[in-house]
C-alpha cells in the first residue's frame, strides 16, 4: 500500500550532511550555498577531474565529437567538443507531438502537502553528530507545472509506454522524441515532465521529493499525477514496468533511480544526467545513513540484480564539496558504474570532458543516444 508522510516527517529538523547543490535541467549551477561558518557565499570552481584517475572505471575514449552507439554497454569518454545531435533540432516537415500543460496545487496532495526552508537559512552541522545537520523547515504551499507530450502517432485511448521526467517541463525531451519516434528508434510513447515542488536541497520540497531514499516519489507520481494525465488527455498509460522509464538531472537523476530501485514493479528504465548519488537525503534515515551514496556503497552491491536498464552521465567539472567524503559527484557516478558492472546490469556510462554539472551542451549532444539506449529491447506485451 502506498504510504503518506506524517506531519513529524514534514517538519523534521534533522537532515543529511551537505549544502544545496541540485539544479534543474538545462541550467548551469546556481549560486551555491556554503557552510554557515564560511565568511563568503561563494565556493571555488569545481576542479577538472581526469577520467583516467586510478579507481575510476576503465572507459573507452572516443574521438572528439563522437558518441557511443546506442547498442553498446559500458563506459565511454566523450568531448571536449559537444555539438548538438541533429535530432535535437525541430524537423519542420516531420510529425510533431502535442504538448499540454496543467498545474497541481499542494492543497490537493495527500502525499506532499508542502514544505519550505526558512528564508536565508543554511543547513548547519549538528554538534552532537557530524553525519547530520540542522535545518529549519516549515509547512508551505506550492504549485507545480506538469507538461504532457503526446506524439502524433499515438492512437487515442490505446495503451502506450511512457517516460517520466523531473524538473519539467522539458521541451528538449519532446523535440528529441518527435524525431526518434518518426525514425522508429524508440517506441511511440507519452512523456510526462513534472515540475518540482519548489526550493532545493535539505529542508525544501524539491529536496524532500528527489533526495529521499524511498519509493514515496514514485508513489506520488503513480497515485496523484498519472491518473490526471490519463483523465485530461485521453491517453492510456501502460502498467508494464518494462514500458516505463524515468529521467532527471542532478537530484532529479537520483529521484529517477530511486523510482525504479524502490518500485521495480513500476519502472525498469532509468536515464540520469549528473546524478546526485551523494549524501543529500533529508530527513536523516538510519536505514540509508549516507543517502543516495548508499546506491553504490551498499544497495546495488548487496542486493540481487534487478530488471533495470540504466544510462548515466557525469562531467569532468561536476560538483565537488571537499568537506566530507560523500559529496563528489564524479566519484559517485564512477562508483555507480563500477557497482552496476559488478552485478552485470545493462548500462551505458558517459564521462564528458570540458563540461559542468547538468551541462546543456552535453545533453543536446547525447539525449537522443540516451533515449535510444535506454529503450533497447522494449516490446509491448500482447
Amino acid at each position: 500500500m502506498f504510504g503518506v508522510p506524517t506531519s513529524a516527517f514534514l517538519i523534521c529538523l534533522m537532515a543529511g550532511l551537505g549544502p544545496a547543490m541540485a539544479q534543474t535541467p538545462a541550467q548551469l549551477p546556481p549560486d551555491r550555498q556554503a557552510p554557515a561558518k564560511a565568511s563568503s557565499g561563494a565556493r571555488p570552481p569545481d576542479p577538472n577531474r581526469d577520467p583516467n584517475t586510478p579507481g575510476y572505471v576503465k572507459a573507452k575514449e572516443l574521438p572528439d565529437g563522437a558518441i557511443p552507439s546506442a547498442k553498446e554497454d559500458g563506459n565511454f569518454i566523450i568531448g571536449p567538443t559537444h555539438n548538438p545531435a541533429r535530432e535535437m533540432a525541430a524537423n519542420e516537415s516531420g510529425p510533431k507531438g502535442d504538448v499540454f500543460e496543467f498545474t497541481m496545487e499542494s492543497k490537493d496532495s495527500k502525499i506532499y502537502p508542502g514544505i519550505a526552508r526558512e528564508p536565508n537559512s543554511f543547513a548547519v552541522p549538528d554538534p552532537a553528530d557530524p553525519n547530520k545537520v540542522i535545518v529549519n523547515s516549515y509547512p508551505a504551499p506550492y504549485t507545480r507545472r506538469v507538461a504532457v507530450y503526446v506524439p502524433k502517432q499515438y492512437v487515442p485511448g490505446t495503451e502506450a509506454p511512457f517516460i517520466v521526467g523531473a524538473d519539467g517541463p522539458d521541451r528538449t525531451l519532446f523535440t528529441a522524441l518527435d524525431n526518434l519516434i518518426a525514425e522508429h528508434r524508440v517506441p511511440v510513447m507519452i512523456a510526462i515532465s513534472i515540475g518540482n515542488g519548489s526550493g532545493d536541497a535539505q529542508g525544501s520540497q524539491r529536496g524532500l521529493e528527489y533526495d529521499t531514499m524511498s519509493g514515496l516519489y514514485a508513489e506520488f507520481v503513480e497515485k496523484e499525477v498519472l491518473p490526471l494525465v490519463e483523465k485530461k488527455y485521453n491517453v492510456k498509460l501502460t502498467k508494464d514496468p518494462d514500458g516505463r522509464a524515468t529521467t532527471g538531472c542532478s537530484s532529479g537523476g537520483a529521484a529517477a533511480m530511486a523510482m525504479a530501485w524502490y518500485h521495480t514493479d513500476l519502472y525498469h528504465r532509468v536515464l540520469s544526467y549528473s546524478g546526485t548519488f551523494v549524501y543529500q537525503q533529508w530527513p536523516y534515515n538510519p536505514e540509508t545513513p549516507h543517502g543516495a551514496w548508499e546506491f553504490h556503497e551498499t544497495l546495488i552491491p548487496n542486493s540481487p540484480k534487478k530488471p533495470l536498464r540504466i544510462w548515466m552521465h557525469v562531467s569532468d567539472r561536476d560538483i565537488l564539496i571537499p568537506r566530507d567524503n560523500y559529496h563528489d559527484w564524479v566519484l559517485a557516478n564512477e562508483r555507480m558504474a563500477k557497482a552496476l558492472a559488478a552485478k552485470g546490469y545493462p548500462y551505458q556510462f558517459v564521462f564528458a570532458k570540458n563540461a559542468v554539472h547538468c551541462d546543456r551542451g552535453v545533453k543536446a549532444q547525447t539525449l537522443p543516444l540516451a533515449l535510444e539506449y535506454v529503450w533497447q529491447g522494449y516490446a509491448p506485451k500482447k
